[in-house]
């Protein structure tokens, strides 16, 4: 197949998903990168002294999800809890810089909005520090049947997990009973910190780690792991419609209901930042699925804008610029 229709291939993916309305649920974060440089000991403790150069905001957890779909062309909103405070204001700031909808009565004045500050010193992270309530507090509990409305008239549905306290058994079972009621595709990436019963999805993209956590077997495989058999047991116990393990550098590990399953490997040709990859995959597998794509056909489209995001530094999101420039014409072979 010749560049030229390579890249058409990439062209009909974005039209198709670009007519699509998409609803991200999920925890909200706003990432900050403090970057500068360190010549120096403290003279009050033994840490270096960074001298700052620059600080970045941008959108993290579910807001990097949504960001990832309107950057690609899509209707999207949001739903998560915020605070009314200075980073809830950053927040609706960059929502609406990227034509994300929120609804301002997710903002509350009695939670903080949760913040993760990065201080990178040379390209590499010193600390992280963290600002959150207690994950209670994040809890979708009193909107759950208008929540249940957007769903019903979104053509897709991603739920992102950052085990931040949105979730709990009883919104996730509604939720998913409100998607597959209306026939919406829902997916889900999970974080099987807190055993959430997510059963019933459309899609499920734990990276290796999560889904050996899944099915409790993170003590048994440390090494080399029987990827066909963690599927198996995977979709045995949460039966979802389609699985996608990620897998970093070897790329990602596709289970199809029904049993079939095979693995394509990684796009990405210089690996600086994993963070926000599991956001961009799970993006762009529910678009091009609920666009009516082929499993092996979105998770190639995916996995290349994955391989993008990961070349760069920081919590970064695809463009579709981007995805009809990438150079590897041999990759998309479908």
């Amino acid at each position: 197949m010749s560049k030229i229709g390579k890249i058409n291939i990439v062209k009909t993916i974005l039209s198709n998903i670009s007519r699509l309305r998409l609803l991200v649920i999920g925890d909200i974060i706003l990432d900050h990168y403090i970057t500068g440089d360190a010549r120096r000991i403290s003279p009050e403790a033994p840490v270096p002294v960074v001298a700052v150069d620059d600080d970045r905001y941008c959108l993290g957890g579910a807001g990097n999800v949504a960001v990832n779909i309107a950057r690609l062309g899509c209707d999207t909103e949001i739903v998560g809890a915020i605070g009314a405070d200075r980073a809830g204001d950053r927040v609706i700031k960059l929502f609406h810089d990227e034509n994300i909808f929120f609804d301002p009565n997710y903002m509350s004045p009695d939670i903080n909005t949760i913040v993760k500050s990065r201080v990178v010193v040379r390209g590499q992270q010193l600390c992280r520090i963290d600002r959150e309530d207690d994950a209670q507090r994040y809890k979708i509990s009193d909107d759950i049947d208008e929540i249940c409305q957007k769903i019903e008239h979104a053509d897709a549905v991603i739920l992102s997990d950052y085990a931040k306290g949105t979730f709990d058994n009883h919104n996730i079972a509604k939720f998913i009973k409100a998607a597959n009621d209306a026939h919406t595709f829902i997916a889900v990436d999970p974080k099987p910190r807190h055993m959430l019963d997510f059963q019933g999805v459309s899609l499920m993209t734990p990276n290796r780690d999560e889904a050996l956590e899944l099915i409790h077997a993170e003590q048994y495989w440390q090494g080399d792991v029987d990827l066909p058999e963690l599927g198996k047991k995977i979709c045995e116990k949460y039966r979802p419609k389609n699985l996608v393990i990620t897998l970093g550098a070897n790329g990602m590990f596709i289970y199809e209901n029904g049993g079939k399953s095979f693995q394509i490997p990684t796009y990405a040709q210089e690996v600086f930042d994993v963070s926000g990859a599991g956001d961009t995959s799970i993006a762009c597998l529910t678009l091009a699925l609920a666009s009516g794509e082929s499993l092996i056909r979105a998770a190639k489209f995916a996995n290349i804008a994955a391989g993008i995001v990961v070349s760069k530094h920081g919590t970064v999101a695809i463009t579709k610029e981007e995805m009809l420039n990438y150079d590897n014409i041999s990759y998309l072979n479908l």
